[in-house]
This record gives C-alpha cells, structure tokens and sequence, in this order.
C-alpha cells in the first residue's frame, strides 16, 4: 500500500532532491542530445514511484505522463537555443509534425490503458535498439541526403510519434537516429528534433491527464497521470539547463555526440530491463 503524505514526508523530501538533480542532468541532456529529458526523468520517476509503493501497474504512466509535462517547457527552451544556431529545420517540421501527431494520439491511447509493464519493455527494447545503431552505425553526414515520398515519411511519423509518446520521451532518442541515417547532419537532426519533442509533449500530456482521472492509487498531487508536484520541482531546472547542453552540442565532434548519446541509452536501458524482469 503506498504510504500517506504524513507518514512518508522523509521520503517526498528526498523525492524533491532527486527532482531537482534529475532536472539538472535532464535539462543538459534535452540541450546536448535534443532528447527532451525524458530518457532520464522516466527511468528515475519509475524507480522513485516504486520505493513509495505506487502500483507497478501504473509506475510507468505516472512516469512517462509526468515526463512528457517536463518536455513541454524543455522542449520550448532548447528549440530556442538551436534555432539561433540554425540547427531547425523548419519545413521538416511542417512537413512531418501532422503525422507525429497522429502517431502520439494512437500511442497516448494505447499507454493510458495498457498495463505499466507493457511501457517498460517499450522503453527498454526501443532504447537498446537506438543505443546500438548511435555507437556502431557509421556517420553518414557526408552521404548524399535521402528524400523518401511522403507516404514513407508520414508511416516513420506515426512510428516515432507513438514510441515516444508510449514512452515518455522527446524527439530525439527515435527522430535523432532516423534523421542520420538519412543523411542530416547530427547537429541539425538534434536541433529538429528539439522542437519535435514539443509536437509530441502537448497532445500527449493531454491525452495522459485525460486517462488517468479517476484511478485509484495515484500519488498525491496527480492530475490524471501527471504528478504536478514532480512537474514543477523538475521543469526549472530542465528550462534552465538546456540551453546549457545545446552549447556543449555546437563545440564537440559529432562522432562524440554519437557515442554520447549511444551510451546513456545503453545504460539506461539496461536498468529498465532489470526492474522488468527482477
């Protein structure tokens, strides 16, 4: 049973601390790797809402809700650091934003009613593929950059929109990847997929809050899946970070940005399939 408010003040306290880092390394993270946070702040929600007893079916919804809150103001933040770098690609954006779209209010659907278990293994299985394609496929910025017709460009949409709305995370850890291997440079796939991750955090936030009213067992200070006390210790210090990232991201070689990104996804990953199998 999760402890009350009173019983448990030790424990929120020490919640709020951890808040306040995780928002530091999340906002730095979101600048450096267009990410949004969300690789780091879902993973540490999800252990964090397990120590207080929060129920594992809904650990991972409450995480990924309260993340995709976080990525609104990080995402507005660190667009805005790469934008006057002329890192975002605008027309991408227009082009591709509707079928993002789509695939956030199919994957929001999906992860508002499915068990918390099923968004952990999408997490872990998805991170793992992304870290393994970041450190071992080659740069191909100097490849010729490939234009496929639309109807492929709104299927990888619907893909990117949904994995990431299932998993609480901005644009970049999917769109990052996908955006190289057709040939952006990796500067300016961070960039775009910044301002990515603001397409996916609105709808998603909406649809989390939406799904969650009314379920029993939530922590305090939840409004439908999203914890609002967690949402403003985190989004602060993500705002004020970011743009912290986004200026290491402009002055180190992009195979280290690479490898940078590959790893911390490597890692992360491997933590969440250890809670989901032990």
């Amino acid at each position: 049973m999760m402890m009350d408010l009173g019983s448990g003040a030790h424990l929120y306290l020490i919640w709020g601390s951890a808040m306040l880092f995780v928002g530091v390394i999340g906002g730095i993270m979101a600048g450096l790797l267009g990410v949004g946070g969300g690789i780091v702040i879902v993973p540490v929600l999800y252990h964090f809402l397990s120590v207080m007893g929060v129920d594992e079916s809904m650990r991972m919804q409450i995480a990924v809700a309260t993340s995709l809150t976080t990525i609104i103001a990080t995402a507005l933040s660190s667009t805005r650091s790469h934008y006057k770098k002329g890192a975002v690609d605008i027309g991408l954006l227009k082009s591709w934003g509707p079928a993002i779209i789509v695939g956030v209010i199919i994957g929001t659907a999906i992860g508002g009613h499915v068990d918390g278990r099923v968004l952990t293994a999408v997490f872990a299985v998805v991170a793992l593929l992304v870290a393994t394609n970041m450190m071992l496929a080659r740069d191909r910025s100097s490849d010729p950059q490939k234009n496929p017709p639309k109807s492929v460009w709104a299927i990888l949409g619907i893909v990117a929109g949904g994995l990431s709305a299932m998993m609480g995370i901005g644009g970049g850890t999917i769109c990052v990847p996908l955006l190289s291997f057709l040939g952006y440079d990796i500067r300016k796939a961070v960039g775009t997929a910044s301002a990515i991750g603001l397409i996916i955090a609105l709808p998603g936030t909406i649809g989390y809050a939406m799904s969650g009213i009314g379920v029993d067992g939530r922590p305090p200070f939840s409004v439908g899946y999203v914890n609002v006390l967690a949402a403003a210790l985190l989004i602060p210090m993500t705002v004020l970070f970011a743009p912290v990232g986004a200026r290491i991201a402009h002055s180190i070689p992009q195979r280290a940005l690479r490898i940078c990104f590959g790893l911390f996804l490597l890692v992360t990953s491997i933590r969440m399939f250890h809670d989901l199998i032990f």
